[in-house]
């Protein structure tokens, strides 16, 4: 049992600064294994040092994938270590063998969490979203289905089951995405719009969306240039400039 401050400290450093300097990696399975399973933003952050063992080390974890969709919880957009985690998780979801159930659980609760997301983790987590669907094509029922989620009475996925196998995502449809589409936020509500089309088949590069900020959004609004509105069909040319004016035969500047 070590403090929640020392466990960061470590956790922070241990993927690029104690893991590769190591004789036997292997050795910190048990801690990495530990850790991962404690919950919260300790989870988030031994993310890196497992992801190493599984990776280099041909460590086997059986619930890895069921451990990290229980980490999909409201503060996944709000944490410090956001853009760490979803770099790792892009990562995670990009082999194209892992089954279609596990993907649209994924896919379905970063969706509904996504309600309540502040702006910046939005435009960041919806071309993720898509990314997703370019890999895994039958994961596109979602979108696609034919019914549509205006003819579901209810939608059947189970947003507290914690195994993705029984969460029935993918008899479900993505009408929370089709909510975001009238999302305050204009720039939110364009990238939503994309699932209304065809996909292209190149991903996007989420890179340099992970660390998107509020202030960077709002830095740039209001460096926008506001276009000119006009506001008549004419050009005026004076008080009683144009023509067959109503108020012109009624008043005079004499």
């Amino acid at each position: 049992q070590l403090p929640t401050g020392l466990y960061k400290k470590v956790l922070v450093i241990l993927h690029d600064s104690i893991l590769p300097y190591m004789n036997e990696p292997t050795l910190m399975i048990d801690f990495l294994t530990v850790a991962y399973g404690i919950g919260g933003a300790i989870s988030l952050l031994a993310l890196n040092g497992l992801f190493i063992l599984i990776h280099q080390h041909n460590l086997e974890y059986p619930d890895f994938y069921k451990k990290l969709y229980s980490l999909l919880d409201p503060s996944i957009y709000h944490v410090k270590y956001r853009a760490r985690f979803f770099h790792l998780a892009d990562l995670f979801l990009s082999s194209s063998h892992l089954p279609a159930y596990l993907v649209a659980a994924f896919i379905k609760r970063l969706s509904r969490l996504a309600l309540t997301a502040p702006p910046e983790a939005l435009l960041m987590v919806i071309p993720f979203i898509c990314n997703l669907f370019r890999r895994h094509p039958a994961c596109r029922v979602l979108v696609h289905r034919p019914n549509g989620p205006e003819d579901m009475s209810e939608d059947p996925y189970i947003m507290e089951e914690e195994s993705p196998s029984e969460s029935r995502a993918l008899e479900s449809s993505l009408w929370e995405i089709r909510s975001l589409q009238n999302h305050y936020h204009p720039d939110v509500a364009k990238a939503a719009a994309v699932l209304n089309q065809s996909l292209s088949e190149i991903e996007d590069d989420i890179s340099g969306l992970l660390e998107l900020s509020a202030y960077e959004l709002f830095d740039k609004e209001v460096k926008k240039k506001a276009a000119d509105v006009p506001l008549e069909f004419e050009q005026i040319r004076g008080l009683f400039g144009k023509k067959n004016d109503i108020f012109a035969e009624h008043f005079t500047l004499d």
